[in-house]
């Protein structure tokens, strides 16, 4: 029998070329400004301070998080299209408003906080490209199509921070537009760029994009999303009920793979400085080549598993990755007897600046310049006094982190790919809009919660203590993993209508 004819087969994999690119601005819009917003933050509004910073940062995932079920919702009962151009149009606006947040004469971090949680928002509509990609592929064709979706958002989230590197060419200054009360410089032109996007993909979602839902097998079926396009479509057996303990378990896997690399990005910076001495430029830089390389990796990763799982099935995958990733944090325990160099000269001379736990333990994207006494020529490097454990802690060999930086960015990819493609197929031909937006929620929650346990368990019990937690915080999602592992099939083969 012909599953579906070619014509279908076309304007099925164009609309879901269409997704990965609506995948890739989506992450573009967080980063593209994540290195910017500081300097624009003290220039637009003096007031703001390191903790505000923290907030904007969050707002986005917090946007993320109230958003991605509601669109996740409206993808169940009307054309995703509908979802799909208002969510992108809210990115544009939001991203407009962000270039406008210098006028107001009072108030502008206010202004900038909506303008990052409404773009925050907008970019809840990763439920409805995730759940109209799980509808559009036959169970052969999800895991590659799983990973593609997720290497183009690693794409976006590399490429980001190249755009506005090559913005930075404008100056602070810029060309000011007085009759549209607009100031085209390093800071505005980059989401200025991302509303362009945004209005290229809402014009191809129009154009291109088509509503196509097939059963496991590959055959056409209609579903509640049609709009009227596609005549030979099948019915869908959807008889039979989700397995909502897998689902359950998937929604605390993705949430505990979300968290670590939330608390993996977070560390970065400040575990650098304490531990090797380097300044904020040096940790900046460094790290900045670090997590490029492991995002490069992370892409690579992707492209390999797709064909990894076809001989080994998605859970022993999911297994091995989140066995890598403790494995990588294991390695970041500090085992030696050499101390970290303390910063005591400046403790004696009294001219250590004082730095909140929040500002130092701040995303390395994120973090302020230093302010210097005048009376002092360096910037002060190593591990502060204030963090008593740098007192009796051994340091971290930069070969140690290095080799958890290379298990962490192949274990963080192949965890994410394979849970978002579990998910999937647990849920079978069911909706699948709100539990994509459950699924995406719980990791915007986990971006969020991330750095704060960060901040507290690394400030003030150190290293040994925050990677030991990480690591059992792990061992017990591979615990939840074993106890739930033969319950992580495909939907169609749970009833016997295929076989694994």
């Amino acid at each position: 029998d012909v599953v579906e004819s070619q014509e279908h087969y076309k304007s099925r994999w164009r609309s879901i070329w269409i997704m990965y690119l609506t995948m890739f601005l989506s992450s573009v819009g967080f980063s593209i400004v994540i290195m910017s917003v500081w300097p624009y933050l003290q220039k637009i509004d003096p007031t703001a301070d390191a903790s505000f910073l923290g907030w904007i940062i969050a707002s986005y995932s917090i946007g993320q998080m109230v958003a991605s079920p509601l669109f996740g919702l409206w993808s169940n009962y009307r054309p995703r299209r509908e979802p799909l151009v208002i969510s992108t149009a809210i990115s544009v606006a939001a991203n407009c408003l962000y270039a406008y947040v210098h006028v107001p004469h009072s108030h502008n971090k206010y202004y900038m906080l909506t303008a990052r949680a409404l773009v925050g928002f907008g970019a809840g509509n990763v439920a409805v490209v995730r759940s109209y990609i799980a509808g559009a592929t036959s169970l052969m064709e999800r895991t590659s199509a799983m990973a593609n979706t997720s290497a183009c958002q690693a794409v976006g989230f590399i490429l980001g921070p190249v755009f506005q590197t090559c913005f930075t060419l404008i100056g602070e200054e810029g060309v000011t537009w007085k009759f549209l009360c607009l100031q085209l410089n390093m800071y505005t032109a980059p989401v200025l760029f991302g509303a362009l996007l945004g209005v290229i993909n809402i014009i191809l979602i129009f154009a291109i994009f088509r509503e196509h839902r097939v059963d496991d097998t590959g055959r056409q079926y209609k579903s509640i999303n049609s709009d009227g396009e596609g005549s030979d479509v099948l019915d869908q057996n959807t008889e039979g009920s989700i397995d909502h303990i897998a689902v359950v378990a998937l929604n605390v896997l993705f949430f505990v793979i979300l968290f670590v690399f939330a608390v993996f990005e977070t560390i970065a910076t400040p575990l650098t400085m304490d531990m090797y001495s380097w300044t904020r430029k040096e940790a900046v830089f460094y790290n900045g080549i670090i997590l490029s390389m492991i995002g490069i990796e992370s892409v690579i990763v992707f492209m390999v598993v797709k064909t990894l799982s076809k001989k080994t099935g998605e859970r022993a995958i999911l297994h091995a990755g989140l066995l890598i990733v403790v494995v990588g944090f294991f390695i970041l325990l500090p085992w030696g007897k050499k101390l970290p160099n303390i910063q005591w000269q400046e403790i004696k001379n009294n001219s250590i600046p004082r730095t909140a736990p929040s500002e130092m333990l701040a995303p390395f994207w994120s973090l302020p310049e230093l302010q210097l006494p005048s009376n002092h020529t360096a910037e002060p490097v190593g591990c502060p006094v204030t963090q008593s454990w740098c007192l009796n802690t051994p340091m971290i060999y930069l070969a140690q982190y290095i080799s958890s930086d290379v298990l962490i960015g192949l274990g963080y990819p192949v965890c994410n790919v394979m849970s978002y493609t579990l998910y999937s197929k647990v849920l079978g031909p069911k909706p699948q809009g709100v539990y994509m937006g459950w699924l995406t929620a719980s990791g915007s929650g986990a971006r969020i919660l991330g750095p704060v346990f960060v901040s507290q368990i690394y400030t003030h019990l150190g290293p040994r203590w925050a990677f030991s937690l990480i690591c059992g915080v792990v061992v017990v999602s591979l615990l939840l993993l074993e106890i739930v592992y033969k319950r992580l099939i495909a939907f169609s083969v749970r009833y016997g209508r295929m076989q694994e």
